[in-house]
């Protein structure tokens, strides 16, 4: 639905509420406060703003994503031996192609990794401090029908909608969860990393439940890499996470963003969302090269309960 024409851009809404596309935008252009204001008070009504054919280089591309705040860049997974196919750090490369150009195997190690990717996730909340927004842009896509598409889940709205026990429960006890990006790759792969001890490795720690403050609702913050929840029975943990998971991840709560050309650029807040990949038969057979600028979060909740700290994980 049509909703406004502002700045000479059309703004179209996807869902009632969650998730926005802007046309008419040249992403490229020397942005002023005004238009930057417009497009991240979008980002914060609606969580997630689609631009079509952004102009966008990797220059431009990291220029406009450092308008939003610091970097993250991807050292931890240079150091854990990935070679980086990118001119730049700043870009996280979350394709199917290796350095050389080839399709990624998905037997190979970075294959079976990838399949996380298609678990609901936040960015970057197994680290010390969280993402805040990301921003992908389209290189090269695969065949329309192939897979692909990102979905996205409003999590806001599903606090928001939650049975009165469970929003009780949850906002009494105020509970702490620890993310492990190896606990999400052994969800979506448990063979591959059957060997695998995520407990072994540092956790993110953050509240389930918080405030997202650019927009003053309460938010579900949560994700596929959530091994645990803390001072609770393993038993009650699972069903605690399987509840409030299974809720906010309800196609009411889901749109699907389909990538349609080249320069298509999707960003989304972090704090009030998750996504994940549509998986589909592309994955071994079409290139799809993609590239995210990760902006730290900036929030008085951008730490968790975390020592605020460099290290970050990375998988090869």
């Amino acid at each position: 639905m049509m909703l406004a024409t502002t700045n000479g851009f059309e703004l179209t809404e996807i869902s009632p509420g969650f998730g926005a596309e802007i046309r008419g935008f040249d992403a490229a252009k020397h942005m002023t406060d005004e238009i930057f204001r417009f497009l991240q008070d979008t980002i914060t009504v609606y969580g997630v703003v689609i631009i079509r054919d952004s102009q966008l280089s990797d220059e431009s591309h990291i220029r406009l994503a450092r308008m939003f705040g610091e970097l993250d860049d991807v050292k931890p997974y240079i150091a854990a031996g990935r070679k980086n196919r990118l001119r730049y750090d700043e870009l996280f490369d979350v394709s199917n192609i290796e350095a050389d150009g080839s399709i990624v195997h998905p037997d190979s190690p970075r294959g079976q990794a990838n399949k996380g990717n298609s678990l609901f996730h936040v960015d970057s909340s197994f680290n010390p401090r969280r993402a805040g927004y990301s921003l992908l842009l389209a290189h090269e896509l695969p065949p329309a029908g192939s897979g692909g598409k990102t979905a996205f889940a409003d999590t806001r709205t599903a606090f928001a909608e939650l049975d009165d026990e469970t929003k009780e429960d949850l906002l009494v006890n105020d509970y702490v969860a620890a993310h492990s990006i190896l606990h999400s790759r052994k969800l979506a792969s448990p063979e591959y990393f059957a060997d695998v001890d995520p407990s072994r490795f540092p956790m993110g720690r953050h509240k389930i439940v918080q405030r997202h403050e650019r927009s003053g609702r309460m938010n579900l913050y949560i994700a596929a890499h959530i091994h645990h929840v803390e001072k609770v029975s393993e038993e009650k943990s699972k069903a605690l996470l399987e509840k409030i998971f299974h809720h906010a991840t309800q196609p009411k709560y889901v749109i699907e963003v389909e990538w349609k050309q080249p320069g298509d650029l999707v960003i989304w807040d972090n704090t009030c969302t998750m996504h994940r990949v549509v998986p589909g038969p592309y994955s071994a057979e079409f290139r799809r090269d993609m590239r995210r600028a990760t902006v730290h979060d900036s929030s008085s909740t951008a730490w968790g309960l975390n020592e605020h700290s460099n290290v970050r994980q990375g998988l090869p």
